[in-house]
């Protein structure tokens, strides 16, 4: 997968299965997870090179990003403006 302009591919983190009080958490209230890892970085756009490599961790908004399943494996697509964070 190679994204295009100011485009990256978050492989997002798994949502909670517990709380940190040790109760089991259905999937019903699991909220979708606003972490993930860059796996591929677009070449930028406009001649600005990206601030994010492969390998970060980073914080994105909650409704960011298209949503897709390659090989059974879920990604988000979301342009580089769309990252909040890199931890």
């Amino acid at each position: 997968m190679k994204p295009i302009a100011d485009r990256v591919i978050v492989k997002p983190a798994p949502a909670d299965e517990k709380t940190k009080g040790g109760l089991i958490i259905p999937d019903t209230a699991k909220e979708k997870p606003q972490r993930g890892e860059i796996v591929a970085v677009g070449p930028g756009k406009d001649g600005n090179l990206m601030t994010v490599q492969v390998g970060d961790i980073v914080l994105y908004g909650k409704y960011s990003g298209q949503e897709v399943n390659i090989e059974g494996q879920d990604y988000l697509i979301m342009r580089e403006e769309d990252i909040l964070v890199v931890l």
